[in-house]
This record gives structure tokens, sequence and C-alpha cells, in this order.
């Protein structure tokens, strides 16, 4: 149960004055749906009110505040046009305009021959000083109520910053002193305040360096919110930990037949994960481990030996794909890798029906299948497998956790490996993956050849275009990757269509064309002919991202490369260099380039290393943005900045170590207080894992 004194923070938004079900609505959709919400919407910028000229001294588009006198009033003559009221001091005249506005509201706040404090923006209009819409107006005696400093926060359409401003003040008159959940020598050595002043202290700057990440306030509350996060990994880790596992009782022969009879010999991190992973799996607890390796560092092959050893022990192993594309891919290679091994493997996607699909599943029910591979098809209901024992699940990211989970549960004490081929800074390892055990495949298998990464400004695509003719002409296959205009899929899709029409209009039928919009069969069709042979120039939309194995293409072409984010480049690139021939990767730009785009595509040109280019992601784009956390199930920071925070991320994730170890059901009083902690960030969850709780 959540704890009494959070009940005024955990009411929902419409609680707070002047917030009804219309505004509730936008301020759900700015910070969240609870009071609470409000105290992580932190300012962006400040406003400074303290600046106080005389009228002749006030310069264009600064905020000033000035004492006036009420000169006269001066009604519109149409409605297009605004009112004015004259004001003055003794240095001279100053209006003030307003569009759309009531004369007789005017008329009562603004009596002609009376004294008044106004605040906002100067502006000139026709050598005229004026304020369009003063941000106050206020009679001398109500002055000191003006804030001189006030809070910008970030808006949503609808809503306007007083608005917003009233809704937070009424949100930090619900923040309770709470219990210290800090390690009280730690808490004074970083000289840190108490929650609610943290609070309080970082929506109310006073200058615009209050605003950095670096401050006192701000860190603490980015400390709580990281200590919350480690904490609930903790928990979820313990109890996953605590669930009934099962050691797969193999000897390996069958993955030593399969190793040997391979065409090439494994890297040392194949090797090492091979081991950290069939360790696991011969361990009484249940494995969940993820296997992080770039776009063709060989994880596949990981993935078969670790299945091997379930096979072996008289079980099953399942592997499962976010597109039919890749699941198809997969499936080929596993079969070839497997062919001398004597393991049955099938495939299951939305496309086989009928009889070739009772077929599989009666293959799966009765053990002759040993491994399973497919898309979300896998966890239909009817899909029932005789006995597996090991899940793995390919582009995790792309899949939510309840997936994971659903997986797992088609058995009896599932061992999970999960895989990405995006490369994850440290930071977001941390905060996002701390429940899972880690593998890391740095190298490329042998033979792989290099990628020479090239940038070239747009208004040289002809010479871009001569260059891929010549490619084609020596027997190469291309990629031609169309910009991301925007997020639509419209646009992306006219601007593919536009450039694969004039170079068909080149290159005739040896152009191909792929989108997102395609049915799956009729890219998969595409990408085939690709592959095989028949289409030699594929122009295409992000969807090759995460696609199909080509080891004959060896250029790719990566228009408004400006546009894209860094680690996306790089999967992008990572489609080349998959055979024995060098590749070139040109990236198009246009001009001018930002310092972001300029940085970023010079990292990619001096770097292959997925992990490097990771973390310049980070430092360049901030964790929001890192692997798309919206659609990825990732736990967005609201206080924390990876990026500036990295070394309070550390010493959180030793805190919650060391608390769990010495108080794993928190029941010290210091452990109740972290309760408090976990509850006010909303890891309900992470708190039922508690035996006690």
């Amino acid at each position: 149960m959540r704890p009494e004194i959070l009940f005024p923070l955990f009411a929902p938004v419409t609680s707070l004055p002047g917030v009804g079900p219309r505004f509730g609505k936008l301020f759900e959709r700015l910070a969240g749906p609870h009071v609470v919400d409000l105290l992580w919407h932190l300012p962006s910028d400040i406003i400074d009110r303290r600046f106080t000229p005389k009228v002749a001294a006030a310069p264009a588009g600064v905020i000033a505040t000035l004492t006036l006198t009420v000169d006269a009033h001066e009604p519109p003559r149409s409605k297009r046009q605004p009112y004015r009221v004259r004001c003055r001091d003794h240095t001279g005249f100053l209006h003030l305009v307003f569009f759309h506005a009531k004369g007789d509201y005017l008329a009562r706040i603004l009596p002609v021959g009376a004294t008044r404090v106004v605040s906002g923006k100067i502006e000139y209009f026709n050598n005229q000083v004026q304020i369009t819409h003063p941000d106050h107006i206020a009679a001398p005696e109500d002055a000191a109520k003006l804030k001189p400093i006030e809070p910008v926060y970030p808006l949503t359409a609808g809503l306007s910053l007083r608005i917003v401003q009233k809704a937070v003040d009424a949100a930090l008159e619900r923040a309770r002193d709470l219990p210290e959940w800090l390690d009280a020598d730690y808490a004074a050595r970083r000289r840190w305040p108490a929650w609610r002043e943290a609070v309080l202290a970082v929506h109310a700057p006073q200058k615009a360096e209050d605003l950095l990440p670096n401050t006192a306030p701000r860190e603490r509350l980015a400390f709580d919110e990281l200590l919350s996060n480690q904490l609930a990994l903790g928990l979820v880790r313990a109890h996953q930990k605590r669930l009934p596992g099962r050691a797969l009782g193999a000897s390996g022969a069958l993955r030593k037949r399969l190793i040997a009879s391979l065409p090439f010999t494994l890297t040392p991190g194949q090797a090492a994960a091979i081991a950290e992973i069939t360790a696991d799996m011969a361990e009484p607890s249940r494995m969940l481990r993820l296997l992080q390796g770039d776009v063709g560092s060989g994880k596949t092959v990981v993935a078969l030996a670790a299945m091997c050893d379930a096979v072996e022990a008289g079980a099953q192993g399942a592997l499962m794909a976010p597109t039919e594309i890749l699941a198809r891919q997969h499936f080929a290679t596993l079969s070839e890798l497997a062919a001398k091994s004597g393991i049955e493997i099938a495939l299951l996607t939305g496309r086989e029906k009928g009889r070739a699909r009772e077929h599989i599943l009666a293959g799966l029910a009765d053990g002759t299948t040993g491994i399973l591979v497919g898309t979300h098809a896998l966890l239909e209901d009817d899909v029932v497998f005789k006995d597996l024992a090991l899940a793995v699940i390919d582009e995790q990211h792309r899949f939510g956790v309840e997936q994971r989970v659903a997986l797992g549960a088609k058995g009896n004490a599932v061992d999970i490996l999960v895989m990405t081929a995006t490369p994850i800074p440290r930071t977001l390892m941390l905060t996002s993956y701390g429940d899972l055990d880690a593998s890391r495949l740095t190298e490329k298998p042998a033979g792989r050849q290099p990628v020479t990464t090239r940038t070239v400004p747009a208004a040289r695509l002809e010479e871009v275009i001569e260059a891929v003719r010549r490619a084609l002409d020596g027997g190469a296959k291309v990629y031609w990757i169309c910009p991301l205009v925007e997020e639509s899929e419209e646009v992306d899709l006219a601007a593919a269509t536009e450039r694969y029409a004039q170079l068909q209009k080149l290159f005739g039928a040896r152009a191909g064309l792929v989108h997102g919009r395609m049915k799956g069969a009729e890219r998969d069709k595409v990408m085939a002919a690709f592959a095989a042979g028949g289409i030699d120039l594929l122009v295409a939309t992000t969807v090759v991202e995460v696609g199909v194995d080509v080891p004959a293409a060896t250029v790719m072409v990566i228009e408004h490369a400006e546009r894209f984010g860094l680690a996306q480049l790089h999967q992008l690139r990572g489609r080349i260099g998959r055979g024995d021939k060098p590749s070139n990767c040109l990236l198009v730009y246009a001009q001018p380039l930002t310092e972001t785009a300029r940085q970023r595509l010079s990292i990619l040109r001096e770097t292959e290393d997925g992990f490097r280019i990771a973390e310049e992601d980070l430092r360049l784009r901030g964790a929001g943005e890192m692997l798309g956390t919206r659609q990825s199930g990732l736990p967005a920071m609201r206080l924390a900045d990876l990026a500036a925070h990295a070394e309070l991320l550390e010493a959180a994730r030793d805190d919650a170590r060391l608390i769990l170890a010495r108080d794993p059901e928190l029941e010290t009083p210091r452990g109740q207080a972290l309760r408090v902690l976990l509850y006010l960030f909303a890891r309900d969850l992470a708190v039922k894992y508690l035996r006690s709780g």
C-alpha cells in the first residue's frame, strides 16, 4: 500500500485549484496524471523582472518592470486594430497594446491618472516604446507580490505559462517533509538539502546557473530518482533469482559438435559469451542475460550454441524476432549452421497457415522440433512446447517486458537470453537493464572487411550517382537510404518514391524499392530479389535498419545523413561490410550543418566501434532519445540526466547493492524510508516483491 504521507501527491492533477477536466487532459500530456508529476516538471528558463529602467532608457527586446502613470485610453477604430493605453513617466511615453481586449476591463485595471507597476517585454514600433500584452499590471501597494524572478516551464498547446506556474505552485504546497532515505554521511559530504527543500529550490531558480544539472538541489533529486531505479531493479532481480529454476544436465557434447562443424573460428568474445551463458544454464536458478553485440558480431551463433545445450538435455529452445524478415533470416542461418548437428529447426510466423502450421505445432508438442524460430506468432495460445527450457529474444528493445515474460511462461523455469544489436551505453545499461546479467561481443567475425565512411555535400549528388553506377558495373550491390523527413511515414515515403523514380530511369529494372507501408510478403519478395539477384540497387526508407543479410552489398548511400541519430546511422551502415570485400558508406548531407550534426558525422567517419558510438550518442542526444525510449518501455528519467549524472548513477548502484545486502526486505528505519522513496517514484511493483511488503 502506498504510504498515506504520499496521498496528496498521488491525487489526480485535476484536484488542484483551477485545473478542471479540460486542463487536466493537457497537464496529463505535459507532465503526467498526478500532482507529483508537476514536481518533476522542471523549469527550463527564468524571467528576470529586476530590471527597472525609466521609459527613455528602456532597451528593446528585454523584460523590464516600469512604474507608470496612465495617461489616456485609445480604443481601436476597427476590430483589426489593437486597444492602446498611453502611459508615461517623467522621461517619456509608453503604450500598452492589447489585441481582442475588453475596454471595460482595461478601464477598471488601468484607470486614467492612476499609477501602475507594469512588467513585460519592451518593443519599439514606429519609433514608439510599447509593451504588447504585459505579463503583470499591479497597483504600487500590490507590487511587492510581483515575483522579481519567475521560472519558465516547458508548455504544451492550450496551456499558458501562467496556468502552469499556478498549478506547479499549488503542487509544491502539497509537498511534505518526508522521512530521510539517504545515507546521512553521504548527503552531508555532498552538502545536499533535505528532499522537500530540494524540490522547492529547483522550482525557485534565482539565476540561469540554478537551472544546471550540477546544483546541489538538482543533484539530490537526481540521486533520489537513480537510487529508486537501482533499488527497484535490485528487488526485481532478487525476486527473479528466488523463482525456482532448473539446472540443465547437458554435457556440452552437442554444442562442441556444432562449434567443430562451423566453417569459421569463434571470436574470443563469442567463446566467452557461450561459456557465460552455458554456465548460467547449468545453475539451478533462472538465467536472465543480455547479449549485446554490434551488427554482424555473431550473436546468432552464440544463441544456437546455448540452444544446443537445451536440446541435448531433452528440452527445447525458441528464438523470437521482431519482424518476419528477421525471423526468416535467423531460420536460414540456424538451419545452415545446425545442418550437421541433427537438430530439427522450425519457423513460425503469421504467414504459416493451415496444414503447414498444424505440422509445425505437432512437432513442437511432441518434442521432435528442438528449436522454434518465429515472430510474435510464438506467443499465440495454440503454440504449445513439449518442454521449453531456453527462450532467446532478438532486438530486445522492440519488445516489452510483458512479451519477454509471456514467452518464458510457455515452459517450466525457462532461462531467458535477450539479444540486441543496438550497443547500449554503460549508464543506460545500468538504469534500464540492471536486472539482467550482460555479455558483450566486441569483435567482428574473421574475414569481415572494414567499411570506409565518407561525407559528401548534397551539392555533389551527381558525383554520388556516378560512383553508384561504377559500383554496379563492377558487380556490387548498393543500398540507397532515403532521408528521415519528419515523424511521418507519408512524407518519408514520398521522398523515397521520388528518388526511386529518378534512379529507375537511370538503372531500369536493377533498381527496387522497399518501405514501411508495403505488405510483408511484397517487401520480403523485393528483399529476396536484392539478396539473390535481379535487383542490385535497393532504394529504402529505414526499414532495412534491422534487416536481411546481403554479403554482396558493399556500398551504401545515406541521404540527408544529418537528420539521423548516430546510433541509427551506425545500424544502417552495419548492413554493408558483411562479406569478404571492402565496403563504402557515403553520408550525403545538406549544408549548413549544426554543430551536433557535424560532430555526429565526424565520429562516424572515425570509428566502427558501436560501443564508443553509443556513448557519444548519449553525450550528444541525452538519454530520452536514446534507443527511442518511448517505444521501448525503458524508464524515462525525469530528474536525472544520464550524461551529466553518470557518477551519481554509479554511487546509487553501489548504495542499492549495500542496502539490499544488509536489509533485503527494507525493514530497518532507513529501509522503511526507502519504501516511501520507491512509491514516490512509482516503483510500486518492486515493493510488491518484498516478502514482508
